[in-house]
């Protein structure tokens, strides 16, 4: 993984918090000592359920590069049946990171020895009290664990200030718990 500029993609579908996600994270990391953060979603059809991306960079300096990420250090997937519609992989570095939403073990997938993290989000985020299919609190959680880029109580505080009013306890309560079930392992 590059040191001066991590580049991440998080793909979900129009609904789940994917570029609410990215906005937090981008938030923490900003507060968290990076001076540059930068964050470009990028929309489809725009509607509930179609697939949405959105691109972050972060870096200890200021960020001057601007274009689209096309070779990501991570890549966080909302939804791992985003995986049967699109090469969700596309240019995920070779000792990249995959950070992956499922109800599937660990070993159901085959990345080509990539670093992959799983946690059942959607389960979790259920069990914290909030609406089935909000997502991207919980998996904020298990970025801060598989990545090791930015401590979970400094993200649960960011969480915190995003949804200050509305369920702020429950986001951070799915994203501890994914942060807690996350497993990690080279597939």
């Amino acid at each position: 993984m590059r040191k001066d500029i991590i580049e991440i993609r998080w793909h979900g579908r129009g609904g789940q918090g994917a570029i609410t996600a990215a906005k937090i994270v981008a938030n923490a990391a900003f507060v968290s000592g990076y001076k540059g953060v930068v964050m470009a979603p990028t929309f489809g059809t725009e509607r509930r359920g179609a697939p949405v991306m959105t691109s972050l960079k972060i870096a200890k300096t200021k960020i001057y590069d601007l274009s689209p990420i096309t070779t990501p250090d991570m890549v966080v997937v909302l939804d791992h049946l985003l995986l049967e519609e699109a090469d969700i992989t596309n240019g995920l570095k070779q000792d990249g990171l995959m950070i992956l939403n499922t109800p599937k073990p660990l070993n159901s997938y085959n990345f080509n020895g990539m670093k992959l993290a799983v946690a059942d989000v959607t389960s979790l985020a259920t069990e914290a009290g909030l609406k089935k299919g909000i997502v991207n609190t919980g998996i904020i959680g298990s970025f801060s664990k598989a990545s090791e880029l930015l401590d979970m109580d400094v993200l649960a505080t960011a969480i915190g200030e995003e949804f200050k009013g509305k369920n702020s306890g429950k986001n951070i309560e799915a994203a501890r718990l994914a942060y807690n079930s996350t497993l990690i392992g080279d597939r």
